[in-house]
């Protein structure tokens, strides 16, 4: 085994390369690189490559030292050591790795390569910097319920300060996929079901991670992911076939991906899945003819973990160098984890089945990537202990983190006013949530910690509150009496807060649901409890929506609090005792039951709608529930009493080619400041394609005091009315359009109508 703790001789060695690189004449040539992909430098270097060095440079591998928790999301490939992967990188076979060990981990690794390579090219780190590095803000979906993109861009870009300090050039976020089927576990890293809100903060994080220049030593290179329609896999099963209309593809799937290019993003990962029977791995048609042809995407596309090597299971490769063919001819630069790009591609190239050109330009792509993140103007750039030490988990940042679990809960209920709780209440917190460093930041943190994190006992003690701790039950297995010392402690107490829902580890990638509830055990514990008649808070943990039903739905109040990272507690504490009033709002639809999946607003009418009033016969309806949701998009409530009115279109008509303004009048009538995200939907009455029932076109998050009114006002031009047509293009015709104003999707709110007129 290799020692991996590093010596002071190690480190001095690292350092001094690092200093000679600096004052180098070297560095000075090769500064041009760092603007034009077509740069004279690039070329030269690409000239002087050997295949195996093209082939290197196009393979990136999980570091073989990344730590306990890095190490189980991302095995080392190949059983390698770190002193096998540094000769690697020495030799030319590697173009970086992700999820290592930190600064020292790359600082050993780059100096290695720029005094002992033969081209001296610089690696580049990679890491899954989803919501956090060393501190953890909420899981996306969860911030995304903030529906404040600055919010989700000042995460990311503090994200990217701590990371970037870690020596990370390049992170593999944002997820991007539109998740409209609850039952798929990785809809926790998007932001929900609605394609507006998913272009808007896919635009938020890229320019988040990546700042205003990329070569800074606090930028990091974004990568939009999963390229594409990832989240309508079938039965919302991970890794599953998607099936799928051109149509749906261009007007739900893709319109992420194209707002976090516009936004900057210069990588793309390829999704797992196929699409009508072809992988994204080997989709020449959706990498190339679109992404490149038809979007000039001028960037690069790596791999998904072994996604290329997966060709083979999938049945459309035959072996590991028939995957390699097929995933560089589709468009795939970069080879992650499998190593195919490595042991194949030189022999592919010589014997003429790959082109040449096909993997220059990879390469070329490449290091022109590269080039943007500054690493041949500066191979160190991001690359220091000591900055990795003073970066992490700053008092402003900490700040941040619990600024951003407040505004991700949402309040789905709050009968009588019982929430806020006076801090003189007897509280009994009851629950497997209830306290404990645990499932407290979610689903894919390489390095951070709920070690780190702060639980809700701890933030209610915090804030000042009186609070006695019972758990109650486990998360899915009961406790030998722990219903009986819950029922008790809910006795002797003036309130209830229950703390239940997910583990971190039941969302996230390969934690897809065939039940979205809340497991029995905690379920059982919530009925015992709420026959005891006490004032019941449920605080729901969970990395998707779920199908609340019993004594968890009938409570009175009920808070949404995801997973929130590592002020977790103190968040939830600032919304339970009234510090702020609760500002989230659905970024997807809860629904009755699971068996409704895959539910989301803005569904088609169908042509059997059921009206409003008594449920009628053969109407588009389950037998057990509504084509409703309970807690549908957009839904979430505050401490005071917004209502909406005056709903004004103007002059009634749009113009082709000019604008209409729409407004209304919203008025916060309790007693309590609040926040309120005010939400414009349209719907096309007559169209040729089937129109949604409604789609969210705009949203303003406004603070009204109490008493306090504001006019709110929209914009609307015909492009935004537009919808793919039979072209498979984007069309609207003249005609009217329903137009809400509303605090969620099947909120009335107030309404009126307007013209498109040519």
């Amino acid at each position: 085994m290799t020692d991996l703790r590093i010596s002071r001789r190690s480190a001095l060695m690292a350092m001094g390369v690092m200093s000679a690189w600096a004052a180098s004449p070297v560095r000075a040539a090769v500064k041009a690189a760092s603007k034009l992909a077509d740069s004279r430098f690039i070329d030269d270097l690409l000239a002087r490559m050997t295949l195996e060095e093209k082939a290197g440079q196009l393979t990136l591998m999980p570091s073989a030292w990344g730590g306990s928790l890095a190490a189980q999301l991302n095995p080392p490939g190949n059983g390698q050591n770190f002193d096998a992967q540094i000769a690697d990188a020495v030799a030319g076979k590697l173009t970086g790795v992700f999820n290592g060990n930190g600064a020292v981990m790359a600082q050993r690794m780059q100096a290695a390569v720029m005094k002992h390579s033969r081209l001296k090219i610089p690696l580049i780190f990679a890491a899954d910097i989803i919501h956090g590095h060393r501190t953890i803000f909420p899981i996306p979906v969860g911030e995304a319920a903030s529906f404040e993109p600055t919010l989700a861009e000042r995460t990311a870009r503090a994200a990217a300060f701590e990371a970037a300090g870690a020596g990370i050039d390049w992170t593999f976020a944002p997820m991007v996929d539109i998740a409209r089927d609850q039952r798929w576990g990785r809809v926790m890293e998007g932001a929900g079901e609605d394609v507006l809100t998913g272009e808007i903060f896919a635009a938020a994080r890229t320019r988040g991670f990546q700042g205003t220049d990329l070569k800074r030593d606090d930028a990091m290179l974004a990568c939009a992911k999963h390229f594409a329609a990832y989240g309508a896999v079938e039965a919302g099963l991970d890794y599953n076939s998607v099936d799928i209309s051109m149509r749906t593809l261009r007007e739900v799937y893709l319109p992420p991906f194209r707002a976090a290019i516009d936004a900057g993003a210069e990588t793309i990962m390829a999704s797992f899945n196929d699409i009508n029977g072809v992988p994204s791995h080997a989709n020449h048609w959706l990498l190339t003819d679109l992404l490149r042809d038809e979007w000039k995407f001028p960037g690069m596309v790596v791999s998904d973990y072994t996604g290329d090597e997966e060709l083979i299971a999938h049945g459309v490769a035959k072996d590991g160098k028939d995957a390699a063919r097929l995933a560089i001819m589709a468009g795939v630069d970069m080879s992650m984890a499998s190593d195919l790009y490595m042991l194949h591609m030189p022999d592919l190239v010589r014997e003429g089945t790959v082109p040449q050109s096909v993997v220059d330009a990879s390469v070329r792509r490449v290091l022109a990537v590269k080039a943007m993140v500054g690493l041949f103007d500066d191979p160190f750039r991001r690359i220091d202990p000591e900055r990795e030490r003073k970066r992490s988990m700053l008092p402003a940042t900490l700040a941040l983190a619990r600024e951003s679990g407040r505004k991700s809960i949402v309040m789905l209920k709050n009968d009588g006013d019982l929430l806020p709780l006076p801090k003189s209440a007897k509280v009994a917190l009851i629950g497997p949530f209830a306290s404990g460093q645990h499932d407290l930041i979610g689903g894919w943190c390489v390095y951070g910690s709920d070690k780190q994190a702060v639980d809700l006992a701890t933030g209610m003690r915090n804030a000042g509150g009186n609070i006695t701790v019972v758990e109650g039950s486990g998360i899915t297995d009961a406790i030998e009496g722990g219903v009986d010392a819950a029922v008790a402690a809910a006795k002797a107490a003036d309130v209830v807060v229950l703390s239940i829902g997910e583990s971190e580890n039941m969302s996230g990638e390969a934690q897809s649901r065939t039940r979205i509830i809340v497991p029995e055990a905690q379920q059982a514990l919530a009925e015992a409890i709420a026959k005891t008649g006490k004032p019941l808070v449920v605080v729901l943990r969970s990395g998707r929506a779920l199908a609340l039903h019993g004594a968890v739905r009938d409570a009175p109040a009920i808070l949404v609090t995801w997973f929130l990272g590592t002020e977790s507690g103190n968040a939830i504490a600032d919304i339970v005792y009234g510090a702020q009033s609760p500002a989230g709002r659905l970024p997807m639809s809860w629904p009755y039951r699971t068996g409704q999946e895959p539910y989301y607003y803005d569904h088609k009418s169908t042509g059997r709608p059921q009206p409003p009033g008594p449920r009628l016969p053969y109407k588009a309806q389950y037998r057990e529930v509504p084509n409703s949701a309970p807690f549908p998009f957009g839904h979430g409530l505050t401490y005071g009493k917004p209502e909406y009115s005056d709903i004004s279109v103007g002059s009634g008509t749009l113009p082709w080619n000019g604008t209409i303004e729409i407004s209304a009048k919203i008025t916060n009538a309790g007693k309590r400041a609040i926040e309120e995200v005010v939400q414009l939907y349209v719907h096309d009455k007559v169209a040729t394609i089937t129109p949604p029932v409604r789609e969210l076109k705009g949203f303003h998050k406004i603070a009204l005091e109490p008493g306090g009114s504001k006019t709110v006002k929209f914009t609307l031009t015909r492009a935004q009315l537009e919808y793919i047509g039979l072209d498979n293009k984007p069309t609207v015709e003249p005609g009217e359009f329903i137009v809400w104003i509303a605090p969620s999707a099947q909120d009335e709110g107030v309404t009126s109508s307007f013209v498109l007129s040519q």
